[in-house]
């Protein structure tokens, strides 16, 4: 129920204000200036970005670790934390060295 009310609140500040809906999924990076720069270009263009990132961060959070080490990163998705979906790296990811 949690996930659900914030993944809410998130699409509804989204609506309003693209860039800062990416900001709370991604902090300031890449992705962020990005939809910035979208956004200012035309309204329309960073609600499509916006909502791009959304679904690629949910439905990465909400895949099992194994199947998401194995993913290819999605395309035009800059941020860590989206790609990963929230979670830390898997030990896949880890490379201690030997």
């Amino acid at each position: 129920m949690a996930g659900t009310c914030s993944m809410l609140c998130l699409i509804i500040v989204t609506i309003f204000i693209p860039p800062l809906g990416v900001f709370l999924l991604s902090g300031c990076g890449v992705d962020f200036w990005i939809n910035v720069l979208l956004t200012i270009l035309g309204y329309f263009p960073g609600h499509i970005h916006a909502f791009y990132l959304e679904y690629i961060y949910y439905d990465r959070r909400d895949t099992d670790p194994l199947t998401r080490a194995s993913q290819r990163p999605a395309p035009g998705v800059y941020s860590n934390r989206i790609q990963t979906g929230g979670h830390p790296h898997t030990q896949a990811d880890r490379h201690y060295g030997t």
